[in-house]
């Protein structure tokens, strides 16, 4: 699926390129028209181009951005869950390892005789 999508981003860097190189070879003027029907812009088909192509990255990245978050956030919950439960691992490793009953040391003076 990743691979469906490197493609479509390759072949649409593609088509924006191609489409900008045509636009600076011809200039021409597009007129687009103000919100309320104000007036229109009348900007080279390069920066309409150009102006479209930054809109559509930034929409794409306010769709994207959620999702980013919520999964950054969600690593984060469980490194902190991870790092909680082997700290409580090592607590009661720890307290079994206590518990334990260790053996005296023989010193040489009360060896056997």
């Amino acid at each position: 699926m990743r691979l469906v999508s490197f493609v479509q981003v390759i072949l649409l860097f593609g088509l924006v390129a191609y489409v900008l190189l045509v636009s600076l070879e011809n200039p021409a003027l597009v007129r687009l028209p103000l919100p309320g029907g104000r007036g229109e812009l009348t900007l080279g088909l390069g920066a309409a181009v150009s102006s479209f192509v930054l809109l559509g990255g930034l929409y794409t990245a306010f769709l994207l951005l959620p999702v980013w978050w919520r999964e950054r956030r969600r690593r984060l919950q469980e490194r902190r869950r991870r790092q909680e439960m082997e700290g409580r691992l090592a607590a009661t490793l720890q307290a079994r390892l206590g518990t334990v009953g260790i053996a005296p040391a023989i010193t040489p003076s009360e060896g056997p005789s």
